[in-house]
């Protein structure tokens, strides 16, 4: 055997040239290095082309970073555990503070007792409500009742008026104790005198904080109240009602709806103004105004004890035409119902004063009630004494005196 022929030595498979498409391939640097150690063998005049050359530092080449590679530990919120754990536990001590904060107001814990009144207008809105419960110290969160009253429908419970409240209600009683049906309201008791004409009982009732002068005008201007008494009563003047409002003892909620107040009024008076009594009056020839005009002008001139002699003078002027009066019915009460209160009559108011309440000018009675008559003033109108009286004139002992003529009459005061 040729001693320079040389049998090929067989390479390791890790010393293979790499597959196209084999898993985990060697790269052709590798693979380079490794023919590098073996027997020279004919290179490939062909150049190729190099990589290009990493700047050496230090003598080592420096190493690429890696691609596309998530930074994992980068800005962290907690460096530890204990960090984390603090966190939340100051969190949770925040909220239950919170929410003990929130349930204390809710259920109306840990108040001193206190007894505070409130009062809403219908013209308040929900806010101003809330504001005042606010600052009587019945609530601390006003956001918070304002949600509670919006989730339980509250807010459409709360009802004009005055209330008592105290700060032992949670949110719930609150919200009840301001609805229309509370026992905490406000209630006061208003004795309306007999013969007291409209603009008095509207200014007591407003003196009692019942309603406001104004807001009872226009109701009674305004209103149509179905009783058949009122039927031919034009609307548009608040003395409509004159003569119909009864006078009695009332109780009312304070900052009560005007309608109610004047509502309760005309059904006393159409329970006293029963069947009975309406089938006599029918009797007269009068109607019910003219009978409640009548009592009305009795109610204004008694001195509590005259009353049916009083009306037996009006009957008398109406039905009899004498010479002495002539139709008119001379009654002070009448114009003084059209003076500015205060203003006492003159003999001059007799001639001056231009209305059809003035009966030394106009003939027969006035057009409505000159004031609001009890019970036994309008039994007075209804049945009058018989009598020959066609004057009267108050006496030094405060009673009335009562004549048949003129000369009668003057003699008595002086005339």
């Amino acid at each position: 055997m040729d001693q320079d022929y040389r049998a090929p030595r067989r390479e390791p498979a890790s010393h293979r040239p790499p597959v196209p498409g084999e898993p985990y391939a060697r790269s052709r640097r590798d693979y380079e290095g490794q023919r590098s150690s073996a027997a020279p063998r004919q290179q490939d005049q062909t150049p190729r082309a190099q990589p290009p050359r990493q700047p050496a530092t230090g003598g080592a080449r420096e190493a690429e970073p890696p691609r596309n590679r998530r930074r994992r530990n980068g800005g962290r919120l907690f460096a530890s555990p204990w960090v984390y754990l603090l966190f939340v536990f100051g969190v949770s001590a925040i909220l239950a503070a919170l929410c003990w904060m929130a349930a204390n107001d809710v259920l109306s814990l840990n108040k001193p007792y206190q007894e505070v009144p409130i009062s809403i207008q219908e013209s308040d809105s929900y806010g101003s409500v809330v504001n005042q419960l606010e600052d009587k110290g019945l609530i601390e969160y006003k956001s918070l009742f304002r949600m509670f009253a919006l989730v339980t429908g509250g807010k459409d419970k709360i009802t004009p008026g005055s209330y008592w409240l105290n700060t032992d209600m949670d949110y719930m009683a609150i919200v009840n104790a301001l609805s229309a049906r509370s026992d905490k309201r406000v209630e006061v008791e208003v004795t309306i005198p007999e013969g007291y004409n409209i603009d008095q009982i509207f200014k007591l009732l407003e003196e009692k904080n019942v309603s406001s002068e104004a807001k009872l005008q226009e109701m009674a201007a305004s209103h149509d109240y179905a009783f058949s008494f009122l039927a031919d009563v034009p609307l548009g003047d608040y003395k409509r009602l004159e003569g119909y409002l009864f006078p009695d003892t009332y109780r009312f909620y304070a900052g009560e709806n005007p309608r109610y107040i004047l509502n309760k009024m005309l059904v006393n008076f159409d329970s006293k103004l029963d069947d009975d009594i309406r089938a006599i009056i029918d009797t007269t020839g009068y109607s019910i105004r003219e009978i409640l005009t009548i009592a009305s002008m009795i109610e204004k001139e008694t001195d509590g004890s005259d009353r049916y002699n009083i009306s037996s003078v009006i009957y008398n002027r109406l039905k009899n035409q004498r010479a002495e009066t002539a139709g008119f019915l001379q009654v002070d009460a009448t114009i003084q119902y059209v003076l500015p209160a205060g203003q006492v009559v003159s003999q001059s108011d007799y001639q001056t004063v231009d209305s059809p309440y003035n009966t030394y000018k106009n003939k027969g009675l006035p057009p409505g009630p000159i004031g609001n008559p009890g019970v036994d003033s309008i039994m007075a109108a209804i049945y009058p004494n018989d009598t020959n009286y066609y004057f009267y004139a108050l006496g030094s002992d405060g009673l009335h005196k009562f004549f048949k003529t003129y000369a009668e009459h003057l003699a008595f005061i002086g005339g």
